[in-house]
């Protein structure tokens, strides 16, 4: 099992590095992956894969490699988490959803009835996790992306001294 989270976060690394080392502005790469985490961690019931389709085809400014890294990240667990989180924050800024404990929650008390209650204290949390996962990553793309460009330079400076000696 430990095996293959390394193997994962490998595999993520190298796909946020392939899609932060393209030659779109920083800001425009940045902006794709915070939107995409956004959008993504809404409950959209699949949408964002059209929407990011449709990005990528539409808008010459987006980062379809950012985009992919979005969807690399925010696999079925991360979501899953995501919604539960987002519930859990719903509840608290809405209050519970009647006849529902979120402490005492058994199978037994759910039922059609309060779905509309429960998927509005879901779409609210997520939405305040979304903006701040969206502004987080933002900042952290920036940064990361800055630092991989400046890594990549000094790597270049560094090639004629190695190859002249």
């Amino acid at each position: 099992m430990r095996q293959r989270l390394v193997t994962y976060r490998g595999y993520v690394r190298e796909q946020l590095e392939a899609a932060f080392g393209e030659d779109h502005p920083a800001t425009d790469i940045a902006l794709s992956f915070s939107l995409g985490l956004f959008v993504a961690a809404l409950p959209n019931f699949g949408i964002a894969l059209v929407l990011f389709a449709a990005l990528i085809r539409y808008v010459d400014r987006v980062s379809s490699l950012a985009l992919l890294a979005v969807l690399v990240i925010m696999n079925p667990p991360v979501k899953w988490a995501i919604y539960a989180a987002g519930f859990w924050l719903g509840s608290r800024l809405l209050g519970p959803v009647p006849g529902i404990s979120v402490t005492e929650f058994s199978i037994a008390d759910l039922s059609l009835s309060v779905g509309p209650e429960v998927f509005i204290r879901v779409f609210v949390g997520s939405f305040c996790l979304a903006a701040v996962i969206a502004v987080v990553s933002y900042v952290a793309a920036i940064r990361f992306i800055k630092e991989l460009r400046q890594r990549e330079i000094e790597l270049v400076d560094k090639l004629p001294e190695t190859f002249s000696d």
